[in-house]
C-alpha cells in the first residue's frame, strides 16, 4: 500500500512538472527549473523501482550523471541567452 502511495506521488510529480512546461514555455529558465522537476520525479520512480525488485542502484548513480550534464548544458545556454538578448523570453530572439 505504501509503495502504491509513493508511485502515485511521484507521477503526480511528473505530471505537474508537464503542465508547468508546457505553461511556461515562453521563459527558458522555468522551462528548465519544470525539466529539473520531471527528472526528479522521475528519479523517485527508478528508485523505488530497483528498490521494490533489490537491484543495484548503479544505474541511478548513472541516471543521475547524465542529468547533472544535462542541466549544466541548459544552464550555459540560459547564461549564453541572457548574455546576448538581455533576458529569457523567446519571443525577444529574431529567427531571420
Amino acid at each position: 500500500m505504501m509503495f502504491m502511495l509513493n508511485y502515485m506521488f511521484f507521477i503526480f510529480m511528473f505530471f505537474s512538472g508537464l503542465v508547468v512546461f508546457s505553461l511556461k514555455r515562453k521563459h527558458l529558465l522555468l522551462m528548465l527549473l519544470s525539466i529539473e522537476f520531471i527528472i526528479l520525479s522521475l528519479y523517485g520512480l527508478l528508485f523505488l523501482f530497483l528498490s521494490l525488485f533489490d537491484y543495484e542502484f548503479y544505474f541511478s548513480m548513472m541516471f543521475l550523471v547524465f542529468c547533472v550534464c544535462e542541466s549544466v548544458l541548459g544552464l550555459s545556454i540560459l547564461v549564453s541567452l541572457i548574455c546576448t538578448h538581455g533576458n529569457d523570453y523567446f519571443y525577444s530572439m529574431n529567427l531571420c
